[in-house]
């Protein structure tokens, strides 16, 4: 109930992940750029030496004079926003679909986003399109939610004091998301009746991994996007099958966004013998490699499943993968995101993420604007009599049965 429901679609079930499908290191280097004024980074002044700061200075109060002068709703005017639409504007205009401005609000965000922990209650919220009845969709084990009572399906009606009919999700999530150790009050409607429910909050992990053993010791762990947490939840599902006595492996990719570069190496020295598991060069040609020591090489059956919506850190574990010959890709062709994003904190609350380098495969591909193709190319097929058919996952099973 802290984060919007998983968004299901046809193509094998894509999460629209709180990444943007982003490849972040998430270093967070504070003070790198002492800031003077919106334009004067330390290193360059990037209106390319044809303006000057006193230009831009000068080109902006003209702007002021002609808003102050003209525009009609002066009075609502909301300054700070004015200020926060420079900085967002400037690094828009670079062009790049990865390198974003964060103001305080949003880096807050942003920040809880890729550490996979939050305060919350531990349970998701869903509502069908078209509909206003918001449900409690999913209430994870051991959790406050869990604790409070709560169960899937009940049907929220109040938040926080607030009604939720009608409100779009990110709304009610806020209203139920906060501080740990804090109380929510919520009010539910179960089988006809209606109840108030308090939840203290706590430190809430989000659950990108779910896994399970199918028929024939085929274990099956599907990867939703790459957070901090997510070594670990991937690392205990695979340890668990393995006890259960799995003979072969399916990791599900499909519709994951990416993630941090860290956690997506780590899960790859699982797998991957002695070697090069990525390797990245910067704009002035630095290169960096981060290698496996091949202690832990996954000798079982393996397949890894892809589709056009496995971007960033799901292509570094594919192509790693496949480079390796250590598993065979189903799917479809990847997204072709190939660039690495560093966070820069710039001291005041606020954050920039960037684009520091690319990346590159172990054999030395890049994928960048192309993507991993599948050694087994496959698309989904819905079949309106068997809505939960997956015929991708049939074709992966059939790959590792082999």
């Amino acid at each position: 109930m802290d984060r919007e429901n998983k968004e299901e679609k046809k193509n094998g079930g894509f999460r629209k992940g709180f990444l943007a499908g982003l490849l972040t290191a998430a270093i967070l280097l504070a003070g790198v750029f002492g800031v003077r004024y919106m334009l004067g980074l330390a290193g360059g002044d990037y209106t390319g030496g044809l303006v000057s700061e006193k230009d831009v200075q000068d080109k902006l109060d003209k702007i002021n004079s002609v808003i102050s002068q003209y525009y009609l709703y002066e009075d609502e005017i909301d300054t700070e926003a004015l200020v926060e639409g420079i900085y967002a504007g400037y690094t828009a205009s670079l062009g790049d679909p990865y390198t974003t401005y964060y103001d305080e609000e949003a880096t807050r965000e942003f920040m809880k986003s890729i550490s996979g922990e939050f305060g919350g209650i531990g349970a998701t919220v869903s509502k069908k399109a078209d509909e206003d009845e918001i449900l409690i969709s999913e209430v994870y084990e051991g959790s406050p939610a869990e604790r409070a009572g709560l169960k899937e399906g009940d049907v929220l009606l109040k938040a926080d004091g607030h009604q939720v009919s009608g409100r779009d999700l990110d709304t009610v999530v806020s209203w139920i998301s906060g501080e740990p150790g804090t109380d929510v009050e919520l009010r539910i409607l179960r089988d006809g009746e209606e109840m108030d429910v308090t939840v203290t909050r706590d430190i809430i992990e989000t659950q990108t991994v779910e896994y399970e053993m199918k028929e024939d010791g085929i274990g099956y762990i599907r990867v939703e996007e790459f957070d901090k947490v997510t070594y670990d939840q991937f690392k205990a599902a695979l340890d668990d099958l393995e006890g259960q006595g799995m003979d072969s492996l399916i990791i599900d990719l499909r519709g994951n966004p990416g993630g941090q570069l860290t956690t997506v190496t780590d899960m790859l020295k699982l797998f991957l013998p002695e070697g090069v598991i990525v390797s990245t060069k910067d704009k002035y040609g630095n290169t960096d490699e981060i290698t496996c020591d091949g202690d832990h090489e996954f000798k079982k059956p393996l397949a890894v499943l892809v589709d056009g919506n496995s971007a960033s850190a799901s292509e570094i574990f594919s192509a790693a993968i496949q480079d390796y010959g250590v598993g065979t890709i189903v799917g479809t062709q990847t997204y072709g995101k190939g660039v690495v994003q560093q966070t820069i904190d710039l001291g005041d609350g606020t954050c920039m993420k960037v684009t520091i380098s690319e990346y590159y495969t172990p054999s030395g591909r890049s994928i960048n604007g192309t993507g991993v193709t599948p050694d087994v190319e496959v698309e989904y097929e819905y079949d309106e009599d068997e809505p939960e058919r997956d015929n991708q996952l049939e074709k992966a099973v059939e790959v590792v049965n082999q």
